[in-house]
């Protein structure tokens, strides 16, 4: 008989590369690893266990096999399970859980963000139907996008999403006490630039919590 947690492994592998501080958790404790984590990815899953291959402050890697115990009946166990491994391990570990966010930084992939804002309000601006070297390109690219209602639905995403995203930035910023000219920034930076701005923001909040095993 197939294992039910195995046969959907990918997903909860794809799953949990979104939660790299629990899983470092799961390594500190459950895993026993003496050494600091820097971070760990989850390359397998079954009703009996997993397994974690971990990147260590040294630089050297290592695979650890956390069992399940006793081990799941089945795949509706598997959040439960894993989330009181999680509960388990933060508490013991001391790990902070709502870490301050003091600073703002500007992302490292934001030129991809500013490189299609740029596009979009060039092709957007750029008159139709003319010889102009420079304006040009913007009606190939529109006409290769599908047309005027490329441009349009794009500016409908970006009025849509990026508003909607700000309300979430915001809510990150109040939970992690950011000062106000820093939770500020990150609201009108995601207005302006969307997903890049929070998801950062989201990896500077699991960075601080896998620092702060390092002293306990």
């Amino acid at each position: 008989m197939a294992d039910p947690v195995a046969d959907k492994s990918g997903f909860l592998r794809t799953y949990m590369s979104n939660h790299p501080d629990t899983l470092v958790a799961y390594a500190k404790w459950h895993g026993k690893v003496a050494e600091d984590v820097t971070k760990a990815q989850m390359t397998a899953i079954d009703s009996k266990g997993m397994t974690l291959r971990c990147e260590l402050h040294s630089g050297a890697n290592k695979t650890v096999a956390i069992p399940f115990d006793p081990p799941l009946s089945g795949y509706d166990e598997v959040k439960p399970r894993l989330l009181a491994m999680r509960a388990e391990a933060q508490q013991a570990l001391g790990m902070t859980q709502t870490p301050q966010i003091t600073s703002f930084r500007i992302p490292p992939d934001l030129l991809i963000t500013l490189c299609f804002m740029s596009l979009l309000i060039y092709c957007t601006f750029a008159p139709r139907g003319t010889d102009s070297l420079w304006f040009r390109p913007a009606e190939a690219l529109v006409t290769f996008a599908g047309g005027e209602r490329s441009v349009t639905y794009s500016w409908i995403i970006v009025f849509v999403a990026h508003p909607l995203e700000s309300v979430y930035t915001f809510i990150l910023c109040r939970r992690h006490k950011t000062p106000f000219l820093v939770g500020l920034a990150y609201v009108l930076g995601t207005i302006a630039l969307g997903y890049p701005m929070w998801a950062d923001f989201r990896r500077r909040v699991q960075a601080a919590r896998i620092s702060s095993i390092k002293s306990h």
